[in-house]
C-alpha cells in the first residue's frame, strides 16, 4: 500500500509540476515582465541625478585655497587600461606663498609666454596610508574669468628649496615652489583637471 501510494505520487508529481512551470512561465510572461520592463526605463532616469550629486573620485573637483589656507585632496588612479578609477590615498596641501616676479627675479633671460611669471610656494604631506606621486609639470593650468584654461607649467625650474615633484611616503612632506607663467595677476591656478586650485591673489 506504501510503495503504491509513493508511485502513484511519484507519478502524479511531474504532471503537477509540468503544469505549475507551464502556470508560472505564461504568468511571469504576461504579467510579470511588463512592470520589469517599466522599473527598467524608470531607473536610468534615476541614476543620473543620483551620479551628479556623487561625482566619481575621477571626476570630484578638489579644494579651492587661498594664501594660507590648507586643504585635502584625494589621489586617484586606474588600471592598466586607464579604466577604473580609485581614490589610493590622500594629500594635504598648504598655500604658503604666491609672489609675482620678473624674468631676473627668477633667475631667467626668457620672458613669459602668458605674461607673467608667478611663484608659487605650497607645502604637500601625505596624510593617507599609501605612497603618492606629485609631479606638476604639464597638469598645471591658469585661467581667469576672461581667459581659457591655458598650461601654466615652465622650465624655469622651481626656484631655491626641494622640489616638490616626488613620491611621498604616508607622513612626509616637503615644502617647495612651482615657477609658473600666467596670463595676468589674480585668476585659478589647476594642478591636475581640478584636484586642487589655488586662488592667485591680484
Amino acid at each position: 500500500m506504501r510503495s503504491f501510494v509513493r508511485r502513484a505520487a511519484f507519478f502524479a508529481t511531474p504532471a503537477i509540476a509540468i503544469s505549475l512551470l507551464i502556470t508560472g512561465c505564461s504568468s511571469s510572461d504576461s504579467t510579470e515582465s511588463k512592470p520589469k520592463n517599466t522599473e527598467a526605463s524608470v531607473e536610468p532616469a534615476a541614476d543620473p541625478a543620483k551620479e551628479s550629486a556623487e561625482p566619481s573620485p575621477s571626476a570630484s573637483a578638489g579644494p579651492l585655497l587661498k594664501v594660507g589656507q590648507t586643504g585635502t585632496y584625494d589621489v586617484v588612479e586606474t588600471d592598466e587600461y586607464g579604466e577604473n578609477p580609485a581614490v589610493t590615498t590622500k594629500m594635504q596641501v598648504t598655500v604658503k606663498s604666491a609672489k609675482y616676479a620678473t624674468p631676473a627675479e627668477v633667475d631667467t633671460t626668457n620672458e613669459p609666454e602668458l605674461g607673467q611669471y608667478v611663484v608659487l610656494t605650497l607645502t604637500l604631506k601625505n596624510v593617507g596610508s599609501k605612497p603618492a606621486d606629485f609631479a606638476a609639470y604639464g597638469v598645471t593650468t591658469w585661467e581667469n574669468k576672461d581667459t581659457a584654461a591655458q598650461d601654466a607649467t615652465t622650465l624655469e625650474g622651481v626656484g631655491e628649496g626641494p622640489e616638490l615633484d616626488t613620491t611621498y611616503k604616508p607622513g612626509q612632506s616637503v615644502t617647495g615652489s612651482l615657477i609658473l607663467d600666467v596670463g595676468a595677476k589674480g585668476g585659478i591656478v589647476s594642478y591636475d583637471g581640478g584636484t586642487f586650485r589655488v586662488e592667485l591673489p591680484k
